[in-house]
């Protein structure tokens, strides 16, 4: 606590006034926390001075609130790049971060519990500077870290916020924000030991080295690539829910399981389904082998019964003989986006409608999935991966955004495999005929983006379709195949990693 009081002085956060009249003063609270490293050992303890904000008042105290962070995707996209360019990611950790955030309000917070100043009981604090809790604090914080970066000559990504890259002559740096992480790496050691000294001089900063632990997924880093998992999360679920010592299961879903809303099952507790379903949904920021299956099981959040129950259960079943497994990004030959669209018709037993699923990657692991059911009702199955194709191919114009802002620009239409010969016709015939002028508009966007070159659906034999395993339950044999092909297994060893360095080189 004390040492908390001391980064907020130093700081310069607030200063001690007479309480106004007219002004609502607003109350605080000490918050505690215990941070863990990987393994489970405690890093640190840590105490937080927060604003009761909940006390604020919109148009009064506060007015903007948002605050972008990194989507998923892009962090696991620069982890890919990084691995193919054999870069390393280090990991920056502000200390206080929301603190450094200027205010435009004028605001008056309470004296801190335990800390009220001698003989100055009824003064006040008036903030200078953004406290945790406040509506304005993430606003005011990245309202700082965007002009600081942008004067140190960085340019902002169009299309990701939080993504900055500075180029020097034929070397790049590259950084992301996450609230208070930043993600750091570039071609040249040197460029990123200039980078933290700026930061350091400018903020209270914590270096932490070559990122390894972040937002609950586990990064090994070495010759053979980058490796991401969630192991000790995937413990840590597995206990929550009495299941660390359940039997192994070899797939996340019985084959041609059909679960709907209305299956004469009892009910079961909402508040536990939906617990587990918030578990099983953050799992899948590494491991796209069980998308399809907690994609699923989220659809019934409303009305879990005891099936759906038991199918819960089974993904963690076969979570418990995979908590190794996460996914490897390795070195390629070039930095080539590819991808893969599928679905499957009409799957849906409640609406009869089908499910998207789509994988992207740059030549290893995938780090780009999607597993959704359709917003409308397929006619048929050509019309099913048409739509598909229609989401995949959004997705694929962002990542190229992404990587024309980051300097790695696409000059060939990105492949798509599709298994649909009549989706591929489709989008490549400029005349709305009968059998598809019931289609929706939006969806014909893709005969315009595949005319325009950046986008080319290419058909694949449905044995190769990878994007097969977020769309549908299958065979053990098929399931097992699929995983391997879209990079998910365990963390190879240090011997195997030199082996495949070697030989890709």
């Amino acid at each position: 606590m004390e040492e908390e009081l001391k980064m907020i002085e130093k700081n310069g956060t607030w200063s001690l006034v007479d309480k106004p009249f007219d002004k609502k003063i607003i109350g605080v609270k000490w918050v505690f926390k215990v941070k863990q490293n990987a393994d489970g050992s405690i890093n640190k303890y840590k105490a937080r001075l927060v604003v009761k904000g909940y006390a604020q008042q919109f148009g009064v105290d506060f007015f903007d609130t948002f605050a972008p962070v990194a989507r998923l995707d892009t962090i696991r996209l620069l982890l890919a790049l990084s691995a193919h360019q054999n870069w390393k990611v280090y990991q920056l950790d502000v200390k206080s971060a929301f603190l450094n955030g200027f205010l435009e309000e004028e605001i008056y917070v309470e004296q801190p519990e335990g800390f009220v100043t001698k003989g100055e009981e009824n003064k006040a604090l008036l903030l200078k500077k953004a406290l945790y809790g406040l509506k304005q604090a993430p606003r005011a914080w990245y309202s700082r870290i965007d002009n600081f970066l942008l004067k140190m000559g960085f340019n902002k990504s169009l299309s990701e916020a939080t993504l900055y890259v500075k180029t020097r002559d034929c070397d790049k740096i590259i950084v992301s924000i996450y609230v208070d992480d930043l993600l750091v790496t570039g071609s040249n050691f040197e460029l990123v030991k200039q980078f933290k000294v700026q930061m350091f001089e400018s903020f209270e900063m914590t270096d932490l080295g070559e990122m390894a632990y972040f937002l609950g997924m586990e990064i090994d880093q070495n010759a053979g690539g980058i490796f991401i998992g969630q192991q000790k999360y995937a413990n840590k679920v597995l206990k929550k829910f009495n299941m660390d010592s359940c039997k192994k299961m070899s797939t996340p879903l019985m084959q041609n399981e059909k679960l709907c809303t209305n299956d004469g099952a009892n009910k079961v507790n909402e508040q536990l389904y939906r617990s587990l379903g918030g578990c099983l949904m953050y799992l899948t920021a590494t491991r796209p082998d069980i998308l399809y299956a907690v994609s699923l099981l989220s659809r019934f959040m409303h009305c879990a019964s005891e099936l759906h129950f038991k199918a819960a259960k089974r993904v963690l079943r076969y979570i418990k003989g995979t908590t190794d497994f996460g996914v490897t990004f390795r070195r390629s030959n070039e930095v080539s986006l590819h991808g893969f669209s599928d679905s499957d018709w009409a799957g849906s037993c409640d609406d009869m409608k089908s499910t998207s699923g789509y994988l992207f990657n740059l030549g290893s692991g995938n780090f780009s999935w999607n597993s959704k059911k359709q917003d409308v009702v397929a006619q048929s199955t050509a019309e099913a991966e048409y739509i598909a194709a229609a989401a995949a191919v959004n997705q694929a114009l962002w990542i190229r955004k992404i990587l024309e802002d980051l300097k790695f620009d696409q000059e060939d239409g990105t492949i798509i495999n599709v298994d649909n010969q009549a989706a591929i016709s489709i989008s490549n015939n400029p005349v709305f005929h009968g059998k598809t002028k019931h289609f929706k508009i939006k969806y014909h966007f893709l005969r315009e983006v595949q005319s325009n070159k950046e986008v080319v659906l290419v058909h694949c034999k449905t044995e190769d379709q990878l994007a097969d395993i977020l769309t549908k339950a299958l065979p053990k044999s098929r399931f097992e195949e699929l995983r391997e092909k879209i990079g998910v297994g365990i963390k190879r060893s240090k011997e195997e990693c030199w082996r495949i360095a070697s030989s890709d080189t």
